[in-house]
């Protein structure tokens, strides 16, 4: 049998993201600040993003999710 992942929440953190693609956590704040994921900010100033804006732009990256 193939081993699936789990299911990542509704919203994610950079550093989430950072390890789905291997990349630092900066890297995907330049991604927010350039508009290629979009994101919401939490009252405490922190980054999350969606994930169906993860699932799309890993796909984009030629990812399978």
């Amino acid at each position: 049998m193939s081993e699936q992942k789990p299911p990542l929440p509704a919203l994610v953190t950079p550093d989430e993201i950072a390890a789905l693609f291997r990349v630092d956590p900066k890297t995907v704040a330049r991604w927010a600040a350039a508009g290629r994921l979009p994101g919401v900010r939490t009252p405490g100033g922190h980054h999350r993003f969606r994930r169906e804006d993860v699932d799309r732009l890993l796909e984009e990256a030629g990812f399978t999710t």
